[in-house]
């Protein structure tokens, strides 16, 4: 009984590690607010538990879980949702649907 024990303890513990969240701090190009938030939807893919993207910094602050994904899977699903990450461009047909507002690599948004 005892050893069924420290087993539990062990096994329990090792779980708690496994769930623990890196943060992660990915450069993600855009404008305006419509960036920000089709950066923070894109971004937010199974194993993320937040992101906040700074439309001054240009910075995504990524909270998420490595079991569950991986760094690179998120800089994917945000360069498929039209924006450059630090490490990856988004391709030409991601990139011209975004309103032209957001075209960043031509222009910044110019408010009236």
């Amino acid at each position: 009984m005892k050893t069924l024990f420290i087993i539990i303890i062990i096994l329990a513990g090792s779980n708690i590690k496994a769930q623990q969240l890196v943060e992660a701090r990915i450069k993600v190009k855009g404008n305006c607010e419509e960036c920000k938030a089709r950066i923070e939807r894109a971004a937010d893919i199974s194993g993320v538990k937040s992101v906040s993207w700074d439309i001054n910094t240009k910075v995504a602050v990524v909270y998420y879980n490595p079991v569950k994904t991986q760094l690179q899977k998120i800089c994917v699903a945000i360069t498929q949702a039209g924006h450059d990450t630090d490490s990856l461009r988004a391709n030409a047909r991601a990139y011209k649907r975004l309103p032209d507002c957001c075209h960043y690599r031509e222009k910044s948004c110019e408010k009236p």
